[in-house]
């Protein structure tokens, strides 16, 4: 697809290169650090816990930029039979930190039991968090962000839902187009993003919307088990 093309290279030029600048010069602080004569003093020990850690983050957009370019030329995923819930748990435990700070608070419903789905852990992981961080920031002073993980026929359905501030019908209609975003300094590759994972793992993402109520996320993906139903307009329908 052209659109993988376009991702490709955007992001080779708009993230690696940065992300790389930083990396050098935080090697360079922390050898700066080290060479320091005598024990280091407890404002040298905090500073350079800061640079390891900075270096740790910069790995790990390295590592999700890396992961994305690679889904985005068509490269296969690594699928293994996966506990969804677990992996949603995490991500919450994650993200909850930062929204509790923003006056977000979390309301989450896992259905017990559910089986497994195979995924590629890594990139789903990506796929979802996009989702909450594009919810935390549709709720700039605070809201409610409800999860919701259950098993729809033989799908997992994974609901994200804020009561934000909601989109347009012209940000609904382009949420997902690669390069579109209503926010100041946005890329818009987050929901595109995700959408393209979800859909190498043969699953659906769909989106509803209200201004000034908030904007609900539904993720579908197929459990281990004899498919007999398919998405229909986010629904799942058995087969007869």
């Amino acid at each position: 697809m052209l659109f993988l093309s376009r991702l490709a290279g955007g992001l080779a030029h708009e993230i690696k290169n940065p992300l790389s600048t930083m990396a050098i010069n935080l090697a360079l602080l922390e050898e700066e650090w080290a060479r320091s004569a005598g024990e280091p003093t407890p404002r040298e020990q905090r500073s350079l816990r800061r640079v390891k850690t900075l270096q740790r983050e910069v790995q790990r957009l390295e590592n999700i930029v890396n992961q994305f370019l690679h889904y985005a030329r068509g490269g296969e995923i690594n699928r293994r039979p996966t506990d969804l819930a677990a992996v949603v748990r995490d991500l919450l435990e994650f993200v909850e930190p930062e929204d509790t700070a923003q006056g977000i608070r979390h309301h989450v419903d896992i259905s017990a039991g559910l089986p497994l789905v195979m995924l590629d852990e890594t990139a789903i992981k990506q796929a979802v968090i996009n989702l909450f961080v594009n919810a935390r920031q549709a709720m700039p002073g605070g809201g409610e962000l409800l999860v919701r993980l259950r098993r729809e026929g033989n799908w997992a359905e994974l609901s994200v839902t804020d009561t934000g501030i909601g989109m347009t019908q012209e940000q609904l209609e382009h949420c997902f187009d690669e390069y579109y975003s209503s926010k100041k300094g946005g890329m818009g590759l987050g929901l595109s993003m995700s959408r393209r994972i979800v859909e190498l793992h043969g699953g659906t993402i769909s989106v509803i919307s209200e201004q000034g109520r908030g904007t609900s996320f539904s993720l579908f993906l197929p459990l281990i088990v004899e498919l007999t139903s398919t998405p229909r307009d986010g629904r799942m329908e058995d087969d007869a």
